[in-house]
């Protein structure tokens, strides 16, 4: 008994010392950070990258060389100061990535010239802090285009092409725009069914004329466009943007197809794809009207992958059968899947089987959850990107509907596929759930795409290579219609130095 009692005390000995141990190293691990070695980088901490929220990465290493790879708390402070020491009027944000990273993103609310950042860890410089953005650096409602599209790539850091722009503008070769609109119109200017928007940039201004019942959503491609000729000088040309969801021009690309831009494809049609409205928005009002984007998403992705509560999680609004069926699903296997409807519109009548709806849940809690699914809607699901950005794995339905990035996507390496009718859904579950590595593996990819892919810049460099490309494939001068409306700049002033058409300038 006396052995027994020894033993015991022994254990519950290691036990404690191997807890104070633990507790000892996380208190550890913050003193321990090398200010001299941590590595500060990224495209924010270039002048010419101008986006709404500009950002650049903190790497925290400790004094061994080595990278940390969890959270550290909120051990980092950011300040930006104009030349000389003066305050700037900026908004910075420093998001804790969890994983030894951070990411800084700050929003310019005036132009400031010669601008320092300074990073500190307890009140000491970190890396080579402070930085310096030499030059002008301008706010997002600044007209100051930078007049050379090559110069404009470059300091964005672009590509030098995208597949799915080459096979989207593949067919369309000469295109005679003044066709192309009165055909158009013929076609789809039907109040209540569809709503277009005839679109012409030229002499980098921004007019349009709109058709149809429902044109709201003209504020999108508005935003965009304006935004873009703040940045940048754009070729003249015109397009035909289709304000729904639903892709339109059914024909094949061997039977002529109208060049409609949506922002959304599928497989029956042959609409040229942009970035949706929603990933657009996103990028344009970072750390302004929207909660959602890819950069927040970064800092808000759950507890850590073993942290995670083992199951698929989904809510969302009954614009799909499929929807509903999975909502079936998750009641007969509650312990797996927990699916529910936060609406109903078009399956009311049915509300009685699939309800009560649920209340929504922040879509921040959906990461609590080590599986997503994602589902249509009532075309491809917008919320993909930000599912992939997250720290779980999602289960993505084949469908004939995609997004610009989708073709980039590899089944069992980006996400986990299953069949359009749900039929072998658990089947995929009950895999992910048995090969909880590779699982995990498949959803550290997506992350890594996503932050690679389709970060704000990625976003405003698919936009302008899209209209760069396709002003190559018009034969016709690109022309002001009659009635056109011009879609105003922002009447903030700024003080650009760039050599920019001084006309265009004056007029706006």
């Amino acid at each position: 008994m006396g052995s027994m009692l020894n033993i015991t005390f022994m254990l519950l000995f290691v036990s404690i010392g191997y807890i104070t141990s633990q507790e000892e190293t996380n208190v550890i691990k913050h003193t321990d950070l090398s200010r001299e070695s941590t590595l500060v980088w990224g495209p924010g901490l270039c002048t010419d990258f101008v986006v709404p929220a500009r950002y650049f990465y903190i790497q925290a290493v400790d004094i061994n060389q080595q990278n940390f790879s969890e959270s550290l708390g909120d051990i980092f402070e950011v300040k930006l100061s104009q030349q000389g020491g003066g305050p700037a009027r900026v908004w910075v944000q420093t998001l804790d990535r969890k994983d030894g990273t951070y990411l800084v993103r700050f929003k310019p609310f005036s132009t400031y010239k010669d601008v320092h950042i300074s990073i500190f860890h307890e009140g000491r410089h970190v890396a080579q802090s402070p930085y310096l953005l030499r030059g002008q650096v301008y706010h997002e409602n600044c007209y100051c285009p930078e007049a050379s599209l090559e110069k404009w790539y470059e300091n964005m850091k672009c590509p030098d092409s995208y597949s799915q722009i080459e096979s989207d503008l593949s067919v369309f070769n000469s295109v005679d725009m003044s066709k192309v609109v009165k055909e158009a119109v013929q076609r789809f200017n039907q109040a209540g069914t569809h709503s277009i928007c005839h679109y012409a940039v030229v002499t980098n201004k921004v007019y349009r004329t709109c058709y149809g019942q429902h044109v709201g959503f003209k504020m999108f491609m508005d935003n965009i466009l304006l935004s873009l000729t703040r940045k940048v000088l754009l070729p003249d040309f015109e397009l035909i943007v289709n304000l729904g969801d639903w892709p339109l021009e059914k024909r094949a690309a061997t039977n002529s197809p109208l060049p409609l831009f949506s922002w959304c494809g599928s497989t029956e049609t042959s609409d040229i794809v942009m970035p949706t409205y929603d990933l657009t928005e996103a990028s344009l009002e970072c750390m302004g009207r929207v909660t959602l984007d890819m950069l927040s998403v970064q800092a808000n992705t759950g507890p850590q992958w073993q942290n995670k509560t083992s199951k698929a999680f989904w809510r969302g609004r009954d614009s799909r059968q499929e929807r509903l069926d999975l909502v079936t699903m998750s009641r007969q296997h509650p312990d797996k899947i927990d699916a529910a409807l936060t609406n109903f519109f078009f399956f009311r009548d049915q509300e009685d089987v699939y309800g009560p709806k649920v209340k929504p849940v922040s879509f921040f809690d959906f990461f609590k959850h080590k599986y997503q699914v994602n589902l249509d809607g009532t075309v491809a699901a917008y919320r993909l990107p930000y599912l992939l950005a997250g720290d779980s794995l999602v289960l993505k339905q084949n469908s004939q509907y995609y997004e610009y990035f989708y073709s980039d996507l590899q089944p069992m390496v980006h996400y986990i596929p299953f069949q359009r009718d749900l039929r072998d859904l658990m089947e995929k579950l009950d895999w992910a759930i048995a090969h909880d590595d590779y699982a995990q593996e498949i959803a550290q990819n997506a992350q890594a795409y996503t932050r690679s892919n389709l970060m704000p810049a990625d976003v405003f460099c698919y936009h302008v290579k899209l209209f760069q490309e396709w002003s190559k494939r018009v034969a016709s001068k690109a022309k002001v219609a009659k009635g056109m409306d011009l879609v105003p700049q922002s009447s903030d002033s700024c003080d650009c130095d760039r050599q920019v058409n001084k006309q265009n300038k004056d007029e706006l």
